[in-house]
């Protein structure tokens, strides 16, 4: 199922366009395709300023180093997200630690939040993973109550909304990535950080660029991490579509959970305060490996986000860590399927028959089932 070459064959002259308009101009970095965009993409999530960067990871690290989190503090996060998470936390100097997910959302337990804090932390790191938000409003408090800074990692969430509002605009920053295979994907690499904090607007700026003010004036130690202009380009045109093609993964998702067996399979949970983007749909079973491999056998291509908790990593073997057995379960049982705005409905009952198939067998070998609590 080649969806990024659908993508490229619907919006291709567009495209085409935008990069001819880039490569006419003789501009290639921090001009006025990178400009438009971070203030498109800004006022779409609902926040005053965007600063476009390399990646969602330098996003992130970007947004704690911006905001003065630095060596001896502590960043709460969880144990169940892309490793690059927990990477910007240390790469900004900082020490992460964990609290547990929600079972239903893998998104972060909030009523576990404020027992993690210490007089160390200084910020926290909510992931809105798979393209569900996290309980935004009760880590807003708690932050508030303790003077802590609140970052959004909404590399995975592009157009989710907590209630009314987008996930990136209600902390004090929120980080997003544009690899290709998310629901706003460049041809490479890119990111941006949107916040309505303007002194944070303009430090961002300085630190994607060495931290230089001014030519040759250099405030502080900054990266070199800039948007190019072919990226912000491409984004901007598929921005336009984000929307439709959210809808779209919403209706497969819906057609997902019509079609797959609830009875022998946790399915995907939406809380009633937010809009899921499933940029990951996502099943659990005590089965899984066996699940994977049989679907693979049929040519189904799923995967698995995330396999181990980010402190069980090799990298991460120095650093203490309570267990998280949420997070842990999750780890062993989460399955991606596919989901994309550019698959038919014929794949997407082809894939709920094969999933179904492989779990009947299961069922009569009398060998494992859905797990879950609160799972469809």
């Amino acid at each position: 199922m080649q969806f990024l070459k659908r993508e490229a064959d619907m919006i291709g002259d567009e495209l085409d366009a935008a990069i001819t308009r880039v490569v006419s101009s003789g501009w290639y970095v921090l001009g006025g395709e990178v400009e438009s965009f971070e203030e498109e993409f800004s006022q779409y999530v609902g926040a005053d300023y965007g600063v476009g960067v390399n990646s969602g990871s330098d996003a992130l690290m970007l947004a704690l180093m911006s905001m003065g989190v630095g060596a001896g503090s502590e960043v709460i996060t969880v144990p169940l997200t892309f490793v690059s998470t927990a990477d910007s936390i240390l790469k900004s100097g900082a020490s992460p630690v964990f609290v547990d997910i929600e079972p239903d959302t893998y998104c972060m337990d909030v009523s576990r939040l404020e027992s993690t804090i210490t007089k160390k932390t200084a910020a926290i790191v909510p992931v809105h993973l798979y393209g569900h938000p996290v309980d935004m409003s009760p880590v807003m408090d708690v932050a508030r109550k303790h003077g802590i800074l609140v970052v959004e990692d909404a590399c995975q969430a592009h157009g989710a909304a907590y209630r009314s509002a987008r996930v990136g605009s209600i902390g004090h920053a929120g980080c997003f990535s544009f690899y290709p295979t998310k629901n706003l994907g460049a041809l490479g690499d890119a990111g941006m950080v949107v916040t309505s904090d303007q002194q944070l607007s303009e430090k961002l700026r300085m630190g994607r660029n060495h931290g230089q003010s001014s030519r040759d004036v250099h405030e502080f130690t900054g990266l070199n991490s800039r948007l190019d202009e072919l990226q912000a380009a491409i984004l901007r045109v598929k921005l336009a579509y984000l929307d439709e093609w959210n809808e779209k993964r919403r209706a497969i998702a819906r057609r997902y959970d019509e079609l797959l067996d609830g009875s022998l399979i946790g399915k995907p949970m939406e809380k009633e305060y937010a809009t899921h983007v499933y940029h990951q749909y996502i099943i659990r079973h005590e089965k899984r490996d066996e699940i994977r491999v049989r679907l693979g056998e049929m040519g189904i291509n799923v995967l698995v986000h995330y396999p181990t908790p980010v402190y069980r990593q090799r990298a991460y073997r120095g650093f203490k860590a309570r267990c998280c057995p949420n997070a842990e379960k999750a780890c062993r049982e989460v399955l991606s399927l596919p989901v994309s705005p550019w698959m038919t409905d014929d794949e997407v009952q082809l894939v709920a028959s094969s999933v179904n198939g492989v779990l009947s067998e299961i069922e009569r070998r009398g060998n494992g089932g859905p797990s879950g609590p609160g799972l469809q």
